[in-house]
């Protein structure tokens, strides 16, 4: 998604962490967060949900939005984002006993462009999420998982056996 102001000041790197401290929704001028509002629509409308996920004005606390960008079309364009946080959970462990969870690593939204997809991006995307949390994929709930998202982390990190959960959150053999 290529954008009308320059690009190249934000992204030094190909990949960013954006926190809340850094965004003011409120300010036309604010170019992070329109990135955040413009991507979350994107992603809205690939999981063919009716609000996003990922709204600037929404970030707040602990999470985080990791964005990534290239120039494979010849100008810098973001190709995706990956938002986390954590969530106080009551969860059933594989023994089917429920348990409170404080402050749960949680998915809360994952968008590759569709002309991006399938090269390597969502991996990069994942992979730098974890090293900077210091986390495993299977220490992490994964909220509202699409089709495609299951069957990402299946081909990426091995899981595919999930423990059933009464929320719409879904873990994997491992988290506990």
């Amino acid at each position: 998604v290529e954008f009308a102001f320059d690009l190249s000041q934000l992204f030094v790197q190909p990949i960013i962490r954006v926190q809340p401290h850094q965004l003011k929704p409120k300010a036309p001028d604010c170019q992070l967060s329109q990135i955040l509002d413009l991507m979350g629509q994107y992603s809205a409308q690939a999981q063919g949900l009716r609000q996003p996920v990922t709204i600037a004005g929404k970030l707040v606390g602990d999470q985080m939005v990791y964005l990534i960008s290239d120039r494979d079309s010849g100008r810098l364009a973001v190709t995706g984002l990956l938002k986390v946080g954590t969530k106080n959970l009551f969860l059933y462990d594989e023994k089917g006993v429920i348990q409170h969870c404080d402050r749960t690593p949680a998915i809360l939204d994952f968008y590759v462009h569709e002309s991006r997809q399938r090269r390597g991006q969502g991996k990069l995307l994942f992979d730098r999420m974890l090293a900077d949390l210091g986390l495993k994929a299977y220490q992490l709930s994964v909220d509202r998982p699409s089709h495609n998202m299951k069957a990402f982390l299946g081909k990426h990190y091995g899981l595919v056996r999930s423990i059933p959960q009464a929320n719409n959150f879904v873990l994997y053999e491992g988290f506990f």
